[in-house]
C-alpha cells in the first residue's frame, strides 16, 4: 500500500484502461516476485542483500523510471482522455508492473529482509507454506490495486481533459521523483 512506482502507474493506466489495469498491474508484479520467491527458496538470498546488486538496481530503476516518466510528459499537451482507447505507450500494464517493481529499489530491501522473513517461516511448512505466503501477499496487493483502479475508472467518466493532463503530468512527475531518490540511493550504495 505503500505510494510508489506501482500505486503511481496503476493511478496513470487506469485512466487509460480502466478498471482492469489495476489487475493486468499486478500480474506484472506478481510475475516478477514469483521468479524472485524461487531464487529466494532455491538459497539466493545472499545475492539480494549485496549493496552492489542493490546499487545497480537502484541506479537502472532511477534509469528506468526517468524513461518512463519521460514518456508520459512527452505528447502531455495533445493527451486527450479517450475513454475507447486502451493503449499505453510504453508496453501495458503487464510490462509497467514488472518495470516499476523491479526498477525499485525498495521492492528488494523488502524482499532481502521482510520479506525473506516470511520466506524463511513460510518454508518450514514446505511448498504448502510457501504458496500460501505468496498467494495472500500477492492477494494483498490485488485488492488494494484493484481498489484504487477502480476508483479512479470510474471517476474518469468525470474527468475533463485538462484535469487528465494534470493527473499524468503529476503521476510523471512522482516517477520523476521516485527516478532521481531510486537514482541517488543506488549511487549511494557504492559510497
Amino acid at each position: 500500500m505503500m505510494p510508489g512506482p506501482v500505486l503511481t502507474v496503476t493511478i496513470s493506466e487506469s485512466t487509460k484502461r480502466g478498471f482492469i489495469a489495476g489487475p493486468l498491474i499486478v500480474l506484472g508484479h506478481a510475475v516478477l516476485e514469483i521468479l524472485l520467491l524461487a531464487l529466494l527458496t532455491l538459497g539466493f538470498a545472499d545475492l539480494i542483500n549485496n549493496p552492489g546488486l542493490l546499487g545497480i538496481v537502484g541506479i537502472a530503476g532511477g534509469a528506468v523510471l526517468l524513461w518512463i516518466s519521460f514518456d508520459m510528459l512527452k505528447g502531455i499537451r495533445q493527451l486527450r482522455l479517450d475513454l475507447s482507447s486502451g493503449k499505453s505507450a510504453w508496453g501495458g500494464p503487464v510490462v509497467a508492473g514488472i518495470l516499476t517493481s523491479l526498477a525499485n529499489p525498495y521492492w528488494i530491501i523488502w524482499w532481502a529482509t521482510i520479506g525473506l522473513g516470511y520466506v524463511i517461516i513460510s518454508m518450514k511448512f514446505g511448498f504448502i507454506g510457501v504458496a500460501v505466503f505468496f498467494t495472500g501477499h500477492i492477494l494483498a496487493d490485488l485488492l488494494w490495486y484493484s481498489v484504487v483502479s477502480l476508483f479512479v475508472s470510474r471517476g474518469r467518466k468525470h474527468i475533463s481533459d485538462r484535469i487528465y493532463r494534470g493527473i499524468i503530468g503529476i503521476c510523471a512527475v512522482m516517477l520523476i521523483f521516485f527516478g532521481i531518490y531510486f537514482g541517488v540511493s543506488g549511487i549511494n550504495c557504492f559510497m
